[in-house]
């Protein structure tokens, strides 16, 4: 039942805000921000109460749905998705405080349109029926969309555009393979589906049509290089709630839904896509970083390195044909270290644009003496970004390096020459804001962080802390259920 209070809550919660008022606006910021905080609590106890030598889904719950069709409201957590589902319950309160002076415009439908985003995306980690997740899946699409159409800045319609018509374009494929993995295993449950593909696995071009349609919407989701164009656009343009979540949480749905479906579906047909998706990555990982370094706009170049880190995620899930724990386990690590010290990269952005509103790099430099307590959260955080030893980013990193390297020694060559790229960038965006001259009056009379935005921001960064330096106990959570995967796709199914 706590899995489903979890699911509820942010739904209960955006019912509440059309009882208040529109004019009530911190009755409106109050109730969502408390609501947020509950989703928060029971994800916590899941996490608490969550046991890590037991394999297989725990907290299960289901019940009939569509009877006739054997669709059922089915869902459960496992080592993969227990950790998806705590950050994105973690993310949306602070998305909340982000947004706090903000966003003046539409207070209550901004709140609702959050608040449905955060319960579409956890039910897609929890959803074990695969018609379930579909639903979430495309429930989560509207309130992303809104959120960047109607409360993004100049060219929000656009991006919006942009990102709804390539995420519908690969559900639209995604459904046709749902479908015709139903004719031929007659179930939509996961569980079912996994004994099913063992029995009688989906192989030939049958297999790799609907492995690919799959892998399309994933990858789109992702974004994997090269149908990432939309990622830059939408953050670019969205509020920073909208790209805390985006970042945070709504990147690594694709790669979830890799792990869940695509791989132990469709094995063989995944086997033989490997190498390419891999190579997909690597290009993803130099480009990515690449661009970073002709970017003016702070977010943009975020927007990117994003690109680039995902594609290290990528590159260590299909490190698993090579039998590699490390890499798939890495990928998993990263997709949670990633949304921490990305989301806090974007508030910080967020934050600095409040005052100067402007993202351009050109327009900062010298901010390090003027506020002391910013340039040390995103030093810290920069850090944390380029995988420093003792923060969050290392052993993701490294694990991934692992299992790129049981692939191929080139990939862990190009995977390696990402890292760099990627620490020069950073830190050049560090330089470029905090050190240098301070001949700007506004950026001399800049304000340092305040009581709210620590608030938001101090969790993120203790948790890079802490999961830097007790990465093990994290990864004892998972690493069962990562050892039962591989099991899962080694014997095509179940």
């Amino acid at each position: 039942m706590t899995i489903t209070l979890t699911l509820l809550l942010p739904v209960l919660t955006a019912i509440l805000l059309l009882c208040i008022p529109r004019d009530k606006t911190s009755q409106l910021r109050m109730t969502a921000l408390f609501g947020s905080l509950a989703t928060l609590a029971f994800s916590l106890a899941l996490l608490g109460r969550f046991d890590s030598g037991t394999t297989g889904f725990q907290f299960t719950e289901k019940h009939e749905w569509i009877p006739s069709l054997g669709i059922n409201y089915h869902v459960g957590l496992d080592g993969i998705s227990l950790f998806l589902v705590a950050l994105s319950a973690l993310l949306t309160p602070i998305a909340i405080l982000c947004s706090w002076k903000s966003v003046e415009k539409r207070v209550r439908e901004f709140h609702i349109a959050l608040l449905l985003l955060t319960s579409g995306v956890i039910g897609v980690f929890v959803a074990l029926d695969l018609m379930l997740f579909y639903v979430f899946w495309e429930v989560m699409l509207i309130p992303m969309y809104l959120l960047v159409g109607v409360w993004g800045s100049a060219e929000r319609i656009r991006a919006a555009v942009k990102f709804f018509i390539y995420t519908m374009a690969g559900s639209l494929l995604m459904f046709l393979a749902i479908l015709y993995l139903y004719q031929h295993t007659g179930k939509f449950g996961v569980e079912e589906i996994y004994t099913s593909i063992k029995m009688n696995p989906m192989t030939g071009a049958a297999g790799m049509f609907c492995f690919l349609a799959f892998a399309l919407s994933f990858a789109i989701k992702i974004p994997l290089f090269p149908v990432h164009t939309w990622l830059p656009d939408a953050h670019t343009e969205a509020p920073t709630a909208g790209s805390v979540i985006l970042a945070g949480v709504l990147l690594k749905l694709g790669i979830y839904g890799f792990i869940r479906f695509a791989i132990p579906f469709f094995p063989e047909a995944a086997n033989a896509a490997a190498p390419w998706i891999s190579i997909l990555a690597i290009i993803g990982i130099i480009f990515g970083a690449l661009m970073c370094f002709v970017q003016e706009d702070m977010k943009r170049l975020i927007a990117y390195s994003s690109v680039s880190h995902m594609g290290f995620v990528v590159l260590g899930l299909f490190a698993y044909t090579s039998g590699s724990l490390q890499g798939v386990e890495g990928s998993v690590l990263h997709m949670v270290n990633h949304g921490i010290s990305t989301g806090a990269l974007f508030l910080l952005i967020g934050v600095i644009y409040e005052r100067r509103h402007t993202r351009r790099i050109i327009d900062y430099g010298g901010l390090a003496p003027v506020a002391p307590r910013l340039a040390i959260i995103f030093f810290i955080t920069t850090l944390s970004s380029i995988g420093l030893p003792f923060l969050n980013g290392f052993v993701g990193e490294f694990l991934i390096l692992q299992g790129a390297y049981s692939q191929n020694i080139f990939y862990a060559a190009f995977a390696g020459l990402g890292i760099i790229l990627g620490a020069v960038y950073m830190l050049s965006l560090y330089r470029r804001i905090f050190f240098g001259e301070t001949d700007r009056q506004e950026n001399a009379e800049l304000k340092d962080l305040e009581g709210r935005e620590l608030a938001f921001l101090l969790p993120l960064v203790v948790l890079m802390v802490l999961l830097g330096l007790f990465s093990p106990w994290f990864t004892a959570k998972i690493q069962p259920s990562i050892e039962q995967w591989l099991k899962l796709v080694e014997t095509g199914g179940g």
